[in-house]
């Protein structure tokens, strides 16, 4: 009878093991999440967790992959804690500019604008190079940590299909 009991108790205890796995791999919805319950981050760009059922989640970046090769933004960095006034740095190539210039906001959550900035070519930007930028952004503190820089170039032509925006998660401290 205690063999019977003993088995009994160790099945359920493997099916509680199992339940709560599946039930804590159900929640992972995540980069976040996947590395908060624990699962490994690979070193990649951007970082990825995987979960042991073969979920994977990627670190948000932005769309900073898809400009790659026409503005490098050395600070801030995706998801870095950052504070007001921003110092934003970086290189870009002349075609992004006009007049040495293009404009910077930051937004929150919801798409309101925080603040705007104007970063200034650092350089002859009247070339395809890269050319270092430089802006300082004053914005208002949100009331979510999140937001987002919205880098946007030079575009005065006004056509919709000129428009770039390179956009980075950050969170405001």
């Amino acid at each position: 009878m205690k063999f019977k009991l003993a088995i009994v108790v160790i099945l359920v205890g493997i099916g509680a093991f199992y339940w709560s796995r599946t039930y804590k791999l159900s929640k992972i919805n995540s980069f976040e999440s996947c590395a908060a319950a624990g699962f490994p981050i690979l070193e990649s760009y951007p970082e990825q967790c995987r979960t042991p059922d073969g979920k994977s989640f990627a670190k948000d970046i932005g769309n900073e992959l898809e400009y790659i090769d026409q503005i490098i933004v050395s600070n801030p960095r995706p998801n870095q804690i950052v504070s007001s006034p921003l110092t934003i740095s970086g290189q870009a190539r002349g075609s992004w500019f006009f007049e040495a210039n293009f404009p910077i906001k930051i937004i929150d959550e919801s798409g309101d604008e925080l603040g705007i900035a104007i970063a200034t070519a650092e350089g002859e930007w009247m070339t395809e190079e890269f050319v270092p930028f430089a802006a300082e952004l004053d914005f208002v503190t949100p009331e979510s940590g999140n937001v987002i820089l919205v880098i946007e170039n030079a575009n005065p032509s006004g056509l919709p299909e000129n428009q770039k925006q390179l956009m980075i998660p950050l969170v405001v401290k």
